[in-house]
């Protein structure tokens, strides 16, 4: 059987790839701890999500120091002061995310002999180091400095949040955590991230099981 890394924080979109992948690979889901305000509850979210599966195929999750606030200052990513709900994507860009965060992953990767990185990155995504041609010009330069070869996959590249959520309704999706200033552990229900998963669920017609500490 195959294997795959997946960059999981506890998000949704990276939760239901754990569970996606594991029906025909082992999946080892890599959770950078990167020093950004709402991490500690969303790695919280992504134990619960990876014991509620309780899938053989999906292995502990590995935990990757890669520090970040050093590099960002006073980025709204270290202090917490969050986009509000209608500012647009744009908004919470963090400069060099996935260029750190693959990189970590691909050294991971081969010490541990496994090829294949995969990013739950949805269509629409308007970052530049989220495109195809970057993930492709990335790896090739990851498995050239690190002579293992790697491939960065985003299976779900055509897909939007609504989509994704309506195909896979029948996981604990009230589990993950997509929130940029979490209250108590609770989806806050203002920021641009809540607004993005509320309208999701809105748009799928699921049930959004999801607990927020602010209802509208």
């Amino acid at each position: 059987m195959s294997t795959v890394a997946v960059l999981a924080g506890g998000g949704l979109d990276s939760c239901v790839l754990v569970a996606d992948l594991a029906q025909a690979a082992d999946v080892y889901p890599l959770c950078m701890e990167r020093g950004l305000a709402w991490e500690p509850p969303e790695q919280a979210a992504l134990h619960a999500f990876v014991s509620r599966l309780a899938n053989p195929r999906v292995h502990d999750v590995s935990v990757l120091p890669m520090p970040m606030g050093a590099l960002l200052g006073r980025h709204w990513s270290v202090t917490g002061d969050t986009p509000r709900a209608d500012e647009p994507d744009t908004s919470v860009f963090i400069p060099g995310h996935n260029v750190l965060l693959l990189a970590a992953a691909a050294t991971w990767c081969a010490t541990h002999g496994v090829h294949r990185i995969a990013l739950a990155s949805l269509a629409g995504n308007p970052f530049p180091d989220a495109t195809p041609a970057f993930f492709a010009a990335f790896a090739l330069l990851l498995s050239t400095a690190l002579d293992h070869e790697i491939s960065v996959e985003t299976p779900y590249r055509e897909l939007h949040k609504a989509e994704l959520i309506r195909r896979h309704a029948g996981l604990p999706l009230e589990l993950t955590l997509t929130c940029n200033s979490p209250d108590q552990g609770r989806h806050c229900g203002r920021c641009n991230k809540c607004h993005e998963r509320r309208g999701a669920f809105a748009v799928a017609g699921v049930e959004d099981r999801t607990s927020y500490a602010n209802d509208r």
